[in-house]
């Protein structure tokens, strides 16, 4: 059983470009060269997009390739399959890492032990539920990468050939 992804790559220093290739490369087992382009967010950094196709657990193992680079932006999609749900990895500098569970739509799913964990830290005191809500949801990763999300002059158009 094969599903398929998406690596963005939403910044990185140009010296470290060959190196996330060569780890790209390691997790799937093939030569990967990227098409990089510049970065209007954030100048001196550079962009790509890379779509895969892989086992059941290939997003884990490109975010866990690429996580170690404190100076790289990135997020890494699965689509879910007949054996997986899907998955979503954000990284940022500041934040670290985010994972999620995706269902067949796109929706992010949270465990049942992790919604009770932020209940019970809201009526503690220790947070407000909206912000243990908005974590959950990848909220702050989004809100640090949208930026990064648009794409700039050359950047690739993908075009969707069919809808869920």
């Amino acid at each position: 059983m094969t599903t398929r992804g998406v690596l963005y790559v939403h910044s990185a220093p140009r010296a470290l470009c060959p190196h996330v290739e060569w780890a790209v490369g390691g997790v799937l087992g093939a030569r990967v060269q990227l098409d990089w382009i510049r970065q209007p967010a954030s100048p001196g950094t550079w962009r790509a997009e890379f779509s895969w196709r892989g086992e059941p657990g290939t997003a884990s193992k490109l975010a866990s390739a690429l996580r170690g680079w404190q100076m790289l932006r990135f997020e890494v999609t699965a689509e879910p399959c007949a054996t997986a749900e899907g998955e979503r990895y954000s990284a940022t500098p500041r934040l670290g890492i985010f994972h999620a569970v995706t269902g067949m739509h796109g929706d992010i799913l949270i465990p049942e032990d992790r919604l009770r964990a932020a209940l019970v830290r809201s009526a503690q005191g220790e947070t407000k539920l909206e912000a243990e809500i908005a974590r959950l949801l990848g909220k702050p990763w989004d809100d640090e990468l949208e930026p990064f999300r648009y794409a700039g002059e050359g950047a690739p158009v993908r075009w969707l050939h069919q809808v869920v």
